[in-house]
């Protein structure tokens, strides 16, 4: 049974991580608060398995053994292994790595995710430079995506869905002032979060220093997914 998105209470279900032992930060914050889902999208390429198993990516845990993905849409499965491998490649990257120390000289522990939603930003902001569609139009497409293929996504994870879509969380990360409202909303979710509140303000301090981390690492980003997409799908005969 779906949660209603007014029981979408990411302070709720952090009490719930608290209670199981689960309390990894980021993984916490990628769960229920915020996760940098345009650049997961656009790295996808055009299949609607992929797609959707990238987006869902943080949802699905455990090993994908053979086993128990057997009778999985291998699409699907393609994409879930596409999320892991964007996530490993990004955490050991050295320009992300920089970036990230950086933001840890004034926000420590949260530079990950703060990184993260700087990172998203300017890929919205320069989309026409990076992909042929506008924003809008991309955007727009993937809701439609993600709405015809529902079933695919993980029942904790619905209320959400259905809040992205309806609120334009795509859209919004093109201009300051969105991501500056996206901290705004997650200092107010959780109370560890609470010094995210000010990190618009680094952006705008160093976005020169950012926007360079991001040309070295996005294009290098972009040919790694797209060679780990097809030789998957060469693999699939």
């Amino acid at each position: 049974m779906y949660l209603h998105e007014s029981e979408w209470n990411p302070k709720r279900i952090l009490l719930k991580y608290v209670k199981t032992g689960k309390t990894n930060l980021r993984q916490f914050c990628q769960n229920v608060i915020f996760m940098n889902f345009l650049a997961h999208l656009l790295l996808s390429g055009e299949k609607d398995g992929i797609i959707m198993g990238n987006y869902v990516g943080d949802f699905i845990k455990g090993k994908l053994t053979e086993d128990k993905t057997a009778n999985w849409n291998q699409e699907y499965v393609i994409g879930l292994k596409l999320h892991r491998f964007i996530d490993m490649f990004t955490d050991s990257h050295p320009v992300v790595r920089e970036a990230k120390y950086k933001v840890a000289e004034v926000h420590g522990r949260l530079a990950g995710i703060i990184t993260d939603i700087y990172f998203d930003y300017f890929l919205a902001k320069n989309f026409l430079e990076i992909h042929h569609e506008t924003l809008w139009e991309y955007s727009h497409r993937m809701y439609s995506v993600i709405e015809k293929n529902e079933y695919l996504i993980p029942e904790q994870m619905i209320p959400m869905v259905r809040s992205m879509v309806r609120q334009d969380w795509l859209n919004s990360y093109a201009t300051f002032e969105g991501i500056d409202l996206t901290f705004n909303r997650m200092s107010r979710r959780a109370g560890f979060m609470g010094s995210i509140k000010n990190a618009a303000a680094e952006l705008e301090k160093n976005e020169a220093f950012y926007q360079e981390k991001f040309n070295t690492f996005f294009p290098d980003l972009r040919e790694k997914s797209s060679a780990y997409i097809s030789d998957s799908l060469a693999l699939l005969g």
